[in-house]
Parts: C-alpha cells; structure tokens; sequence
C-alpha cells in the first residue's frame, strides 16, 4: 500500500478524520477522539477498497455500518452524520482516477449499504439487550410472584424500580398495578391506566395471532408469549413496543394474574422507518429508487390469475447536453420538475412514478385493463414533457423517448420485463425520439441474447470458456491429411456450445476480438507442436489454419504477436497459415497488406477465405500476399447432384487454372461426398476440408486420422 504524501493511504488517514471530527460528539465512547478517529481509520480502508472494487459487494458496505455500531455509534444522529460524510468526501479522498459518475453510483450504493448494516447491527445489539431485559424480567417475575406471597415490600422494591414497564392483571384482564416506567412510556396518570380492561388495548397494527396468544395465556394453555405490539397514547401518538406476557400461578399451581413486561421500540421503529424511507426513495426527486420499484414490480408480476402490468421506460431526450452546458446543478433542478411532472401523470390506484437513475425514469401501471392504460399513460408523460421548463431564468424543452412492455401477471421476472422495456425505449430512441414503442418479444428476445452475450464475452476468456476444434485438410490427390483448420468454439454456461457465427461479430464490435484472436493462435501454434512431436516425419509436418478477422489485420501488434507466438513454441512459419477473407481484402491498400506481407516473406501461408463470394477484381490477386485460395462452399453444392451442374464445374476449373497459373494451390470447403471429392480431384483441387472427411473435433482426432494415413 502506498504510504507517500497524498497517497491511498494518506488520502484514507484524512478521510478517517474528517469522519471522526464529524461524528465524536454524538458518540456513546469514553476514548479521546483521536484514539476514536485510529478506531476508524480500519473502516476507512474498507469504505475505500469496497468503493474502488471490481465488483460492488453490498455486504462490505452493510459490515461497515455494523462497524460504527461496534465503536459505541450507536446514535441515530451518528448515522445521518456518517452518510453525509460519505455523501461529501468519500469520492473526493479515495475515488482516486476513477470516472466520477460510476464512483458517485458506488458510493451512494454504499451509502444504502452501510445504512442497512448500522441497522441490523442496532437491532441485533438491542435484542441482546432485550434478552438481557428478559432474563431480568424472568428474575422479575419470580421475585414478583414472591412478593405476591411473601412480602409486600420486597415487591414493591422490584416492582417500582424496574427500567423496564410492568402491569399486573387479574384474569378477567382488569389491570390492578403498573409501574412508574410504565405511566412515563404513556404519558398518562397512573389512575387512567390501572383499572382499564386490556382488551380497550388494541391497535389497528396488532398482529393477527397476538390476542389468539392472549387467550391462551389466560386459560392457563401457555406460560408466556412474546410480540411485537403498538399501543395508543392519550396524545394520540403510537407507543410501539416490545411486549412479553406471562402467567402468575398461585402456591396452589392455578393461575391468577398476568404480568406484562413492556420495552419502548418506538424510536428505534423510527429509525428503521427514515433509513427505510432513504434506502428505497430517490434523494434528489424524493421518488420511488429503484430498489421500491423492482418491489413493487415483482408484486406486480406475482399477482393473481387475470391481473395484468404495464411498464412505461423513458430516457430523456437531450438531458445530456443540458446537464453538460449549464451543470450540473442546473440539471437536478430540471430533472426535480420532470419528477414532479411524472408524478402528476400517475394518480390512479395501481400506477406509481420512480427514479431508476440519471434521467431514466419508469411508471408503472397494474389491472385487468393495462392494455388500454398503459398507452394513455405514456401519452400523458410525452404531453407533461413538451411544455418547457424554467430553470434559473431559462426555458428549457426536454423530450422522451418510451419503451412500452404490457402483458399478463406471472409469465416473466422484473428482470426480463425491465431489459424488454429499455431495449424498446433505444428502439423509440433511434426512431428519432420523442416517441413510444411497444416492445417486440422476438426482436426484444434476440437484443437480449446479444447484448447478454456481449457482456459475458471479456470474463468469458478469463474463465477459460472458450476451446478450439479442429477439420482436418485432406490432401485429395492421395487422401493424406496435411493438416486442420482452427475453429473456435464458445462453452456457455446458459446457451451451450456456441459457434463462431454467434460471438466473433460481438467480439469484433467490441475489440475484444484482438486478445481472442491472439489465444486462438498461441493455442493453434501449440497445437501443431504437439501433433510433430507425436506425428514424427511419418507424412510430413501437420499445418494448422488460423482465421484472421479485419480487426486483427488493422491492429498494430499482428506481426510481432505471429513471431513471438511462433518463436515460443518453436514452430515454423511453413507450418502455419492464415486466413483473410476476401471480403477483408477488397479494395486494401498497400497499408493494409503490409504486415502480411511481411508475413508471407517470413514463410506464413496466407489463404484468401471465401473466394467468389465478393466482388473483387481478379487481377488484384496479383499483388495480394496470399498462397491459397478457398473456395466457398456455393461452388460445391451444385456437385452434391448426379449429374453435377456442368457450369458449377466450369467455373470451378477456370479458378482452378487461374490459381495455378499464379502458383496458388486451391482448397475447397463443403465437401460432403465422395462424389464431389473425386470430380474437384480431376479439376485439379489440391487440398479440401467438409464432413465427408470429418467434421471439426477435438485435436486427438485429427492426430488419429494422420497416423492412419501414415501407417497405411
């Protein structure tokens, strides 16, 4: 860790005391604060490592709530402290170079984090106490029941100075005695309390069950039973509680009183309701957050037969440039005046508005007519959106653009419904904006694999996920296998083994293509090093094809990457080849053929892949580096018939011709039967792969097949 000025660690050191100056003077410890702020320092590091971490884990942000319990911060007010400290300098002392707006998402998740683990660390720490309380209060009873019997006064010792309230009734449920923590717990007189009926002790919040334990308790069926239970105060305030009821018995065994023991919760419930309220609302817009709406949205979606749900998506249209020409400043104020616009627009039972983040917003819709809602809801919102707003003097339009999703209860996830609904919005977005579109399950279906895909794609090499099978490339002139083409396969955890048609687009669009094409090639070259050293000089060197794709030939490091790989393995550049489309190499200047160039000098084939399928002029084979010619599979499946179509043939011998003439040899793919093996032989095909010899397997295959042919 770095310890020099204004490093991690010293940036972590000023966090820690900003943070404990901010929070000391509501703290419940007896260190000085400087020992308070080194107690500190060690969450600190955490908060930074959780913020600046791969992978957000919401448990180390939830450990470090329960870490300021721990340290005696065990006051509301040193919570509300902590988050607006996180709020102001967490990003600014140990966000390091990150981009500002992921670690700003970061910390508040953060924030959210640490305010649900202060919380359940206080609740867990109370119900320690509470069961401390009712150890005490077992004590209290037994020493009360005592005291019934025996002595007036050492009951009233136990009775009045207990922390805890205590009232004692007789089985009709008359109340006969209460303490005095109990007349302060509500607010009352002692004369309004004894002598009142407890069953006038109800509250609309009661548990179902809670007066079924009451009944059992007095007909002597239970000993005791503990809730959670509110009472009303004279003021007309809640008095929430915890409430343990057990039965007195006499000398004789029957029973004769109840005695309840009372703990006032109500300012921890209060607590739990405002870090509740903080951790599903917006803090900027006061809406919904996202973490009530996927609630809210999975209640919906888990309703019962008949029910329905109408999702609305929007994305402003133009925030960005708003929020970056006038601040962003300026920019919650316009996206406070939308919120209050959206929440105008969804008024009826069963819709609600929130804030998903940034200037994405959602409103919900649920019903048996959602069909018909959730279109008029999302004409509402286009309409709230045109007239401009006012923001410091200025009127500003804002647009959206809508993703609608509407369907029946039970058939899909939050999940699912919320990708449907924003893929929809970037297909309303494209159209021009300013607009809805409902959403499409195909091509939604398919936008969804793609971009699931896309995603996997750079952790899908770092686990190792991809393998290379490998067609062999017969020689047609005697049989002999010369050699295998490389094909890279995909082992997905969801879809199975995907082929290079389902990811190398994916892979080329987002560069991820360079690295892939470089571990396909250092594990092609190691390949063929292995097929030598087990194959000998039986039938010659076995070569290995590797597919180069137009990323890879534009990238800087092809040549040196080739060399080092060959170099390392100690394979020759006879025993490998590359292959270019044609497509790739329509219309390339000397920029571009440059490394294969260099390439081919060094003793790499390179095969022009897919030849006939573009349009290129066949003169510029002239000046292309290339070796071999592959033939694409459209001239072969003419031969498949009996007779064979005599012009697939001509064409097929005049490439032939050609090609020699240029001293290129000729492979031919899509092979699949004997017949089209022998007639591409007597047109003079050198080489051909397809499944009438194999298809693409594992490399012991292709080694089985060599041996054979060398053996006879």
């Amino acid at each position: 860790m770095s310890a020099e000025p204004d490093g991690p660690e010293d940036r972590a050191r000023r966090f820690a005391t900003i943070w404990s100056r901010t929070i000391y003077p509501v703290t419940a410890t007896s260190r000085t604060r400087i020992e308070f702020e080194r107690e500190l320092l060690p969450l600190a590091r955490r908060l930074r490592d959780a913020l600046l971490a791969r992978v957000f884990d919401a448990a180390e942000g939830k450990a470090i709530g329960a870490g300021l319990v721990h340290a005696h911060c065990t006051d509301p007010e040193a919570l509300s402290r902590t988050l607006d400290v996180f709020e102001a300098y967490l990003v600014l002392y140990c966000g390091g170079d990150g981009p500002q707006e992921e670690l700003q998402a970061r910390s508040a998740r953060l924030q959210h984090a640490a305010a649900a683990g202060f919380a359940q660390a206080l609740r867990e720490r109370t119900l320690s106490e509470q069961e401390a309380i009712s150890r005490a209060a077992l004590i209290a009873r037994s020493t009360v029941a005592e005291a019934l019997h025996a002595s007036e006064a050492r009951f009233r010792a136990v009775f009045e100075g207990a922390a805890i309230g205590i009232c004692i009734a007789d089985l009709d449920g008359m109340v006969l005695e209460v303490n005095d923590a109990l007349v302060r717990m509500f607010g009352s007189g002692e004369r309004q309390l004894r002598g009142r009926p407890l069953v006038e002790w109800t509250h609309p919040d009661d548990p179902p069950h809670v007066w079924q334990l009451y009944s059992e308790l007095i007909r002597g069926e239970r000993e005791h039973y503990r809730v959670e239970k509110a009472f009303h105060r004279p003021d007309g305030t809640a008095l929430w509680t915890n409430l343990t009821v057990s039965l007195l018995r006499g000398a004789d065994g029957e029973p004769q009183y109840q005695l309840a023991l009372m703990e006032d919760t109500t300012e921890r419930r209060l607590l739990n309701l405002r870090l509740r309220y903080e951790a599903t609302h917006d803090a900027l817009t006061g809406l919904p957050n996202r973490t009530l709406f996927f609630e809210r949205l999975e209640k919906a979606l888990s309703a019962g037969e008949g029910q329905r749900f109408g999702l609305c998506y929007l994305d402003l249209d133009g925030f960005k440039i708003i929020n970056d020409s006038l601040g962003h400043a300026a920019g919650d104020r316009l996206l406070v005046e939308v919120a209050d616009r959206l929440q105008g627009c969804a008024t009826a039972p069963g819709e609600m508005v929130a804030r998903l983040g940034g200037d994405e917003f959602v409103a919900l819709t649920t019903g048996t007519g959602t069909q018909a809602e959730v279109d008029e809801l999302a004409g509402r919102i286009l309409a709230a959106l045109s007239t401009p707003i006012l923001v410091d003097g200025r009127e500003l339009s804002v647009r959206g653009s809508i993703g609608i999703v509407e369907g029946p209860a039970g058939e899909r996830g939050a999940a699912e419904v919320l990708r449907s609904a924003d893929i929809t919005m970037y297909r309303a977005k494209s159209a021009g904006g300013n607009r809805y579109e409902m959403a499409d399950e195909e091509a939604d279906a398919r936008a969804i694999t793609r971009h699931g895909l896309t995603t996997a794609l750079p952790t899908a090499l770092e686990r190792g996920e991809f393998f290379i099978e490998y067609q062999p490339l017969v020689q047609l002139g005697d049989g002999s296998v010369s050699g295998a083409e490389a094909l890279v396969r995909w082992s997905h955890p969801q879809h199975g083994v995907l082929g290079p048609d389902r990811f190398i687009p994916l892979a080329e669009r987002t560069g991820l293509i360079v690295p892939l094409g470089r571990w396909v090639l250092e594990e092609s070259v190691r390949q063929a090093c292995l097929w030598q050293e087990r194959h000998g000089d039986a039938g010659g060197p076995l070569r290995v094809n590797v597919n180069l794709s137009p990323c890879q030939l534009t990238h800087p490091g092809l040549v040196s990457d080739t060399v080092e790989i060959l170099e390392r393995a100690g394979l020759a550049p006879a025993a490998l080849c590359l292959e270019v489309t044609e497509s790739a190499l329509i219309g390339a200047d000397d920029d571009l053929l440059k490394p294969l160039r260099r390439l081919a000098e060094m003793g790499v084939d390179i095969a022009l892949d897919d030849f006939g399928t573009g349009y290129s002029n066949l003169a510029n084979l002239r000046r292309l580096p290339v070796s071999v010619l592959k033939l694409d599979r459209s001239f072969t499946q003419g031969m498949q018939q009996f007779p064979a179509d005599p012009v697939d043939l001509k064409i097929v011998e005049g490439i032939v011709a050609l090609a020699h003439s240029l001293d290129l040899a000729v492979t031919v793919e899509g092979v699949e039967t004997g017949a089209q093996a022998e007639q591409l032989r007597e047109l003079g095909c050198d080489t051909a792969q397809g499944w009438y010899y194999a298809r693409p397997g594992p490399p012991d295959r292709l080694h089985e097949l060599a041996l054979a042919d060398a053996t006879g």
